[in-house]
Formats: structure tokens, sequence, C-alpha cells
């Protein structure tokens, strides 16, 4: 549905990396009967194309003690939301930021090693930013479902 713009081939090249993003060029290749080097080449290309932009491992902080992570709703003035934006982008407990529809908002999560530090994002960083109309949290007490990504 979202791939239709890609041939068959890099549609199933993602399906496969989605599935395990460690696959070898050469696994894939035989799943989907064309060469190693032919699949690089294609991987290659929808990376050049940004349609894959990376690979990475994902931490699950519920499986680490202490690890807290938190959902923020930030209503900002107008005038301050890239400030307020740009502020959090640079404080390495905050993991995602998402601008959002409605009166300047901004969708934020965190994670944080401990009750601490997160307290500390919310009254050392979010309490003293300029501008911010209101500020909603949310701890994250379980993961249900979480898809990184697009859904294939």
């Amino acid at each position: 549905m979202f791939l239709e713009g890609l041939d068959e081939l890099d549609q199933e090249i993602i399906r496969l990396l989605t599935e395990n993003a460690r696959m070898s060029y050469s696994e894939i290749g035989q799943k989907i009967g064309i060469s190693r080097v032919a699949v690089k080449m294609r991987v290659q290309s929808l990376e050049k194309r940004g349609i894959i932009e990376e690979y990475t491992v994902i931490i699950n902080p519920q499986k680490i003690s202490g690890a807290v992570s938190c959902y923020f709703e930030i209503e900002t003035k107008p005038e301050a939301l890239m400030d307020v934006a740009e502020t959090l982008r640079q404080n390495d407990t905050v993991t995602q930021i998402y601008r959002v529809t409605g009166k300047s908002k901004l969708h934020v999560h965190a994670i944080a090693a401990s009750n601490e530090e997160m307290e500390h994002l919310i009254c050392g960083t979010l309490d003293h930013l300029p501008g911010i109309l209101s500020c909603t949290s949310n701890v994250i007490l379980s993961r249900i479902k979480d898809i990184k990504g697009l859904r294939l």
C-alpha cells in the first residue's frame, strides 16, 4: 500500500530488511531470486533516494532498570514554537519531537535513566522555557504495540 512507487523487487527487499535489517545481501538475493550484487545496488539506490534512512538498534527502556519513558504535549505561543523545539532538540533526554496539528503544538518523547533525570528535564528545562502555554505529560507504563517507521 505505501510502497506503490517502487517495483516488486524493491518492495520485497524493504519488507525483508524491515523484518531483519541484518539480513545479508546474499540471503535477500536467495529469497527474491536475484544476485547479491543486484541486491546491494538496489539497497544503495534506496538509501541514496532517502527511502531507507538508517539501520539501528532499538533499546526497550522498559527492560532497563530505572529507565522512565514519557510523552509530552506542549503548546506554545506561535512565535516561541521553533525556539522551544530547538532547545528540546539539543537535550539528550529528548528522543523525538514532532510538530503536530493544533495551536502551535509539539509532541515530544523523552527517555530518562531515572525519575530524577525526568524531573530535571521537567523542572530544569521545560518549566523555564519562555512561550510555553501548557505542557501535559504521560509516563509510559507498558508497551502494547510499537511499530517503527512505515507499516508495510
